[in-house]
Order: C-alpha cells, then structure tokens, then sequence
C-alpha cells in the first residue's frame, strides 16, 4: 500500500539522489530526511511542500497523503478507530462537499413556517416602536431572556432575575461563581455588541467572530479568547468527534466562504440555523462554541430584520436542541435543526409583537 514514507524513497531513487543531497535541496537534516522515509517521523506542512517541489509532484497529491499518516497515528491506537473514521468521513464530507454550496432543499412544511415567519417579519417591521426609549427596553427585556437561557443551555445556574440582577444592576448573588457572574455580564455585552454591528451594517467575518468569543471568555480564560483552538477537544455526550486542531484554519477559511456564497442564496433563518450548526460543529475554540454560534445565528438574523431568537435552556428543550445538531453532524439531516431555529424565530416575532 502507498504511503507517505515510500513515496519519498521511491521518488529519491527515481532521482538516483542521496540522502544528503535531498537534504540540502530541502534545507533539514539528513537524519530527519531518513526518519520521513522511514515514516519514524512525520514533516511541517512547509516541509511537504518542499519535498512536492524538488520531487516535481502536486503538492496537493503529496499532501493528502500526509494528511492521512497524521489521520492514522491519531486513531490507530484506538479500540473504536474504524468507528471515529466513520464518523470523521461522513463530517467532512457534509462540510466540504459541493452540496455546501447548494441551498439545500427543504420540507413543505418547514417552507410553509418560513412563510408566516416572514409575513411576522412584515407586521413587525410595520408596527414596531418608533421612541427608542421603547424598542431600548424590549431590547433589554430579550437581552436579558436570551442572555439568560443560552447561558442555561451551558450549565449556568443563574436564575432569570437574578441574570438581571447581575447584568443591569452589578449585583453580586451569592452562593453563584465567579465565572457564573462573568458569563452573564459578558453574554450581556457581546449582544449590545451584535447590535452595534447590525446598526453599523457590519456582517459574519472572521473579525467579527473572534471578537464575539473574546467577549464571552473576557476574564474567564484570557489565553483563549479570541483565538481558535490548537489541542483535539471532545463533546461530552455526542457522538459527533470535532476536527483536530490542524484542520480548524481551512475549515474556518471555508465557513466564511460558504456564508459568503450561501447569504445570496438561501432564506435567512436557514442561514441563520446553517451558519450556526456548522460553528459549533468544527468547534474552533476551547470555550464558547456553543454561545458564540448562537450570537453568529442571531447577528445573521437582526441583519436581516429579524428579531432575537431564543432557543431555550430547560432540560426537554436542551435535549432537542442537542439531538437536532447531532442529527446533522452525524447523519447530514440538517432538517430538524432547520424546524427548531425556525420555531424559535416564529415564537419571538409572536412575542415582540405582543408587547407592541
């Protein structure tokens, strides 16, 4: 079978070069050179490229075999290795094939919801308040329940009156964590931050992204806020397996041109969900995945005149929540998660439009 190592030796002796020689020509140590053919040892991306190049290969070709040795050597030790590449495939394939680039199609159901949703959106934008003194407190009465529940969906504790408490009157609630305060206070902000951004018509970029994260780990875990991962992380409780940190800048370099081709194309509350899911799916950060893709999905939907959705933190709803997402990350079925940020979208133009 060919593998990274033998494609080495053999293109070498294709060449009739010496190890010192080829050494030379890609600036590393003759004893590195002999531990990649020997497959002891695997090179930097850089070293690849170099090897394609004197060895007048595509330097994707060689590429994807190495890759494929840092696949192995992360799995071959593991009792389910054929079962997480199982996994793996059926993930990549979702994330980086043709059909991201396509609208995906959808029930008549669900596109019968995404017509009341959008005559909602029409009355909304018809009768909402013109005194900003009015739509600033229906911001912050949202704020407040979102803040509250998508902190909830993570295991903070804070009540909904006391997360008010915490985030408009600085109030300390004893018996409650640091971090629990800290989470509030910054969730709090960084959804005066997605505000800004739609008043300002700034959209999704990496930019905006990253300044989201560094807003919900502020003074909970400055080493990584902001910044995408560089250590495997694991779900607890899914079966889903998030990439390995080597692959996060393609896969992200991807996410934004998928948003970028997709925004033309698809309904923007299946955006919203699509841009969501896939977020939390690669999983780019140590901390935040999951309140950041909410932010991501919400920030799609204000640019788009929506209003903010609440996807619930109780237990029954937490449930469905994670089943939803696992549904695509592992069986590509992206429709029930689609029907769950679309109820949500509906459930809070209902509710703003109440209060009008």
């Amino acid at each position: 079978m060919k593998t990274f190592a033998n494609i080495l030796r053999e293109n070498r002796d294709l060449k009739n070069w010496k190890l010192k020689e080829v050494a030379a020509m890609v600036k590393i140590d003759q004893a590195l050179v002999s531990k990649f053919e020997k497959g002891n040892r695997l090179p930097t991306a850089e070293q690849v490229d170099a090897f394609a190049q004197i060895y007048n290969m595509p330097a994707d070709e060689l590429r994807k075999f190495w890759l494929a040795e840092k696949v192995i050597q992360l799995v071959e030790n593991e009792d389910l290795a054929a079962e997480v590449l199982m996994v793996a495939e059926s993930r990549v394939e979702y994330l980086r094939s043709t059909r991201s680039l396509e609208v995906p199609a959808v029930s008549s159901e669900l596109l019968q919801q995404l017509e009341r949703i959008d005559a909602l959106k029409v009355r909304w934008q018809s009768n909402k308040p013109l005194n900003a003194t009015q739509l600033a407190k229906m911001l912050d009465f949202f704020k407040i329940e979102y803040t509250f529940e998508s902190n909830r969906i993570e295991g903070n504790t804070l009540t909904l009156q006391e997360t008010n408490l915490v985030v408009n009157e600085g109030l300390t609630i004893g018996g409650k964590s640091m971090v629990e305060h800290l989470e509030a206070i910054n969730h709090g902000d960084a959804v005066d931050f997605v505000v800004k951004l739609v008043q300002n018509k700034e959209g999704l970029t990496k930019r905006t992204l990253l300044e989201l994260h560094a807003l919900i780990l502020r003074g909970i875990d400055r080493d990584n806020a902001g910044r995408y991962r560089s250590v495997p992380v694991r779900i607890s409780g899914s079966r889903h397996v998030p990439p390995q940190p080597f692959l996060i800048e393609k896969l992200m370099e991807d996410y934004f041109l998928h948003f970028s081709k997709q925004k033309r194309k698809m309904h923007p509350v299946l955006l919203a969900a699509d841009m969501h899911e896939r977020l939390v799916s690669i999983h780019p950060f140590i901390d935040g995945n999951g309140r950041t893709s909410r932010l991501v999905m919400n920030l799609i939907l204000l640019r788009n005149g929506y209003t903010i959705a609440n996807l619930k933190g109780d237990n029954p709803s937490r449930l469905r929540y994670y089943k939803a997402l696992e549904a695509v990350q592992v069986d590509n079925e992206p429709e029930h998660f689609y029907h769950l940020v679309a109820d949500a979208v509906e459930e809070s133009l209902n509710a703003h439009l109440d209060l009008v």
